[in-house]
């Protein structure tokens, strides 16, 4: 299966997710949530960093008025599997596939709870290759991702190219520098490495605006 990585992004103005004591709900507005929701109903997969996960315990499914098809896969980059037994992603992991993508031996605890552990390589800080998991949850039957973050993720799934689409949606708000940023380092060392996007689409919804972005 051909595998597609899409990057949602849902910040202030000045691209921030949060302030500095973390604070980020609700960023955006009801109508860019929605839409957001209806982007996961065309992925196959909803992936999150661990920091994410143990942060704001999400569910990453589809909340529509009505939706009645089937909840995308969540995936979680964890290399040290240090996702809580009593988060609600596993807890709902035997109603809803879930997965965490680890460096290491999977844990038993989390096998035992439903969660479905895939080890792949490693690179630098033990983190998961970011290549090795596209690649990986491909063979899974989850081709199409979409990336929801947080900015270490975004980060990194930008700086190894592997970002097809991008969804960003901006909040009518300035944070400021104190604030967490939604891209994380790129590592970049001249303007001509940065990563380029074509703008396809910049609509509003709501007080927000959502702009479209396809990989050159």
């Amino acid at each position: 299966m051909a595998a597609s990585v899409t990057l949602k992004l849902a910040t202030s103005l000045d691209g921030r997710i949060a302030t500095a004591a973390g604070e980020s709900r609700w960023i955006t507005g009801p109508q860019a949530r929605e839409a957001v929701h209806q982007l996961r109903a065309e992925h196959d997969a909803v992936l999150i960093g661990v920091e994410t996960a143990l942060a704001d315990d999400p569910e990453l499914t589809v909340r529509l008025e009505g939706w009645s098809g089937p909840q995308p896969a969540r995936v979680v980059l964890d290399s040290r599997q240090r996702l809580a037994d009593g988060c609600k992603l596993v807890a709902t992991a035997r109603d809803i596939p879930t997965y965490l993508v680890t460096t290491a031996t999977p844990e038993s605890r989390l096998v035992e709870a439903g969660v479905r552990v895939l080890q792949v390589h490693a690179v630098g800080d033990e983190r998961p290759q970011l290549r090795d998991v596209v690649e990986t949850l491909a063979r899974e039957g989850l081709g199409r991702l979409f990336v929801e973050g947080g900015g270490q993720v975004a980060g990194s799934f930008l700086r190894c190219g592997l970002v097809d689409r991008m969804e960003w949606f901006r909040a009518p708000l300035v944070i400021g520098g104190e604030g967490r940023p939604g891209v994380g380092a790129l590592a970049l060392s001249a303007l001509a490495d940065a990563p380029r996007l074509r703008r396809v689409e910049v609509r509003e919804v709501g007080d927000d605006l959502w702009e479209r972005y396809e990989r050159i």
